[in-house]
């Protein structure tokens, strides 16, 4: 996944235009490229800060890993709906995550950490969209999934 001159940025202020999720949930800080229908790469930006730091854990500080697979999922749904920009997603349509295969966790991650997110899109069946989603901190995998979404429509 390179990134080039023609990278499609997507920065926090449209990104909360596209995902309904907001504070404290919202895991995606930017994306950095995309490419509709194929692939995308965003960051999260881990600061001490997170609210789940104060129970996970009080001593050693680590970002849960059902928190990660949750930025993978919003990053994979920000993929999904630049694919379908074609004007079939309206206003109030979210994208569900409705499975979760081959999920791993490879390291912790914590405060002061830059998760990159790639996604690759993987298949289409019906009204479901597979997806491959991996998070790196210093190009070092912490997690990775298969993601299964779908589209409900407004």
């Amino acid at each position: 996944f390179m990134q080039n001159n023609d990278a499609k940025m997507i920065d926090i202020e449209r990104i909360k235009q596209i995902l309904p999720h907001r504070y404290p949930f919202l895991m995606i800080d930017r994306v950095l490229d995309y490419q509709a229908g194929h692939s995308l790469r965003a960051i999260k930006n881990i600061t001490i800060n997170e609210p789940f730091f104060q129970g996970h854990f009080p001593h050693k500080p680590v970002m849960p890993g059902v928190l990660i697979i949750e930025a993978l999922a919003q990053a994979a749904a920000l993929l999904g709906i630049q694919d379908l920009e074609e004007g079939r997603l309206g206003q109030g349509s979210v994208i569900y995550l409705v499975g979760i295969d081959k999920a791993r966790f490879r390291r912790p991650a914590g405060p002061g950490d830059q998760l990159v997110i790639d996604v690759k899109f993987l298949a289409q069946r019906r009204n479901i969209w597979k997806y491959e989603a991996a998070a790196a901190v210093d190009s070092t995998q912490v997690a990775s999934a298969e993601l299964l979404t779908t589209a409900v429509f407004d």
